[in-house]
């Protein structure tokens, strides 16, 4: 019985925080993209809900966060969900191994993230939309192209450099809020 009221927690804490992470993703995404910032910054709340809540949970939250956005606003966001799931899974893994202990292991746990993400968002920016995706990170390919690098190589490129930075700046915002909310909230997720 213990069992089932845990269960019953944590399913009610997740679906309370599950939206508001879409949310969070969405908004903040759209506001980044429509400033043409060479960053994304649309995985704060996937990887909020990973720390809290596990890999799986994250992953969920990625997909969803991409498939409504590019349903709701910006069409492009849903072929990367594919990208949000595996930042979803990769940060709650590193979340159970201890990442967002410290600052600075938060700031590594960011850069392997997006060293990941560049390598699974390069392929489909580079093949599924020519290299070109509306955002400010755009710029970057375009300077690439023209220096005489190919399309994916361009992609991978501008990948590595743009994720890297927006993945240590997500975990690191993450860590920031994990620090100063109240250590009772985290047991609604255990």
């Amino acid at each position: 019985m213990a069992f089932l009221r845990t269960w019953e927690r944590r399913l009610t804490a997740v679906a309370g925080l599950l939206p508001v992470a879409v949310a969070v993703n969405i908004g903040v995404g759209e506001v980044v993209a429509r400033l043409q910032l060479p960053l994304y910054l649309d995985s704060v709340g996937t990887v909020l809900v990973a720390a809290l809540a596990g890999p799986w949970t994250g992953l969920v939250t990625g997909v969803l966060s991409n498939l409504v956005w590019g349903l709701l606003l910006r069409p492009t966001a849903a072929p990367f969900a594919v990208t949000a799931a595996v930042i979803g899974l990769v940060s709650g893994l590193l979340a159970g191994r201890g990442v967002f202990g410290a600052w600075w292991k938060a700031l590594l746990g960011g850069l392997f993230t997006g060293l990941v993400a560049a390598v699974v968002s390069a392929p489909i920016a580079a093949y599924v939309f020519g290299g070109v995706t509306g955002g400010g990170y755009d710029l970057i390919v375009a300077l690439l192209l023209a220096g005489g690098q190919g399309l994916l190589e361009a992609v991978l490129t501008q990948s590595i450099l743009t994720d890297l930075v927006d993945k240590a700046l997500t975990f690191l915002i993450v860590w920031a809020f994990l620090q100063n909310i109240p250590p009772r909230y985290f047991e609604r997720f255990r």
